[in-house]
C-alpha cells in the first residue's frame, strides 16, 4: 500500500466516525490494514486535505488526550469541536503518567470511543 493509498484509507475511515464518537489513532490505523502505523495517521491529519469535510477532530491519542498539534486550532478548539458534538470529558487522575498527548482533560473512551 502506498503512502498516499494508506492516507486516502484514513480519510475514508475518519469520515466514517459517527458524530459524538472518538476513534483513536491506532484504531485507524489498524481499521487502514497498518495497526503499526498510528503516527502515519497523524501525518496524514495534519495534511488533511478537506477541513470541515473530513472530521479530523475525531481522532484523539489511545488514552484519550488531545493532539497538541491539532492543525486547525490547537488543542482548545479540538476539545471545542468534541463538546460540540456531545463528547464527554474526563480529568486527568492524581499519580497517573503524563498524556500521549496534550496535557488536561481526557475523553471519556469508554463512553464515546466510536465502535467500528
Amino acid at each position: 500500500m502506498t503512502e498516499s493509498s494508506f492516507s486516502e484509507r484514513v480519510y475514508e475511515l475518519v469520515c466514517r466516525i459517527p458524530q459524538g464518537s472518538v476513534a483513536t489513532y491506532g484504531q485507524i490505523a489498524a481499521l487502514a490494514g497498518n495497526p503499526r502505523n498510528a503516527r502515519v495517521v497523524g501525518y496524514a491529519l495534519h495534511s488533511n486535505p478537506k477541513p470541515g469535510v473530513i472530521p479530523c477532530h475525531r481522532v484523539v491519542f489511545r488514552d484519550g488526550s488531545l493532539a497538541p498539534g491539532f492543525a486547525f486550532g490547537g488543542p482548545e478548539r479540538q476539545r471545542e469541536l468534541l463538546e460540540d458534538e456531545g463528547i464527554r470529558f474526563i480529568p486527568p487522575k492524581d499519580g497517573e503518567s503524563k498524556p500521549a498527548g496534550a496535557d488536561g482533560w481526557l475523553v471519556d473512551l469508554s463512553r464515546c470511543q466510536w465502535k467500528a
